[in-house]
């Protein structure tokens, strides 16, 4: 039986984004697009940047995915337009990124509050952080070092 597109974005929702897996690549807003074509499946995907180091690992985490559960022919189509926003983020993946102590994108262009203490001192150690989405910053009340994802 063909799993209907509704439980493969299910599916995808638990494909962890290797770079931060507390986040899916569904919560991450990657995944652009899941259809059938005739017995093929495509998953169009957005890499969160052009150079994106993660990009052939998704896919194949994708793909992983999908054939565990029976779906043999799967193509996966990066697509680099509309190039990936933060905008795209879910809220409940911006929840998850907080509770994991990665300050999400703020259109202030820095955090709103330390994700870790919630206090909203807090100074930029470096715009480059542990990955090229990210950017380093500190709390100046519990001390605590952070990444920050950046908006794209």
């Amino acid at each position: 039986m063909t799993p209907d597109v509704h439980t493969i974005w299910g599916w995808l929702d638990h494909v962890p984004d290797p770079e931060i897996p507390v986040i899916s690549i569904v919560d991450l807003g990657i995944v652009r697009n899941v259809i059938w074509d005739g017995d093929a499946l495509e998953i169009s995907v957005t890499p969160t940047y052009s150079g994106c180091p993660a990009t052939s690992v998704i896919a194949l985490d994708i793909e992983t995915a999908l054939r565990d559960r029976g779906v043999r022919n799967v193509r996966i189509k990066t697509q680099i337009a509309p190039a990936w926003t933060t905008d795209w983020l879910s809220d409940a993946g911006r929840a998850k990124l907080a509770a994991y102590g990665i300050a999400p994108p703020s259109p202030a262009g820095g955090p709103d509050a330390c994700p870790r203490c919630g206090s909203q001192s807090v100074t930029r150690v470096s715009q480059f952080g542990s990955t090229p989405c990210k950017a380093h910053w500190r709390c100046d009340d519990c001390l605590e070092p952070f990444d920050y994802f950046k908006c794209i």
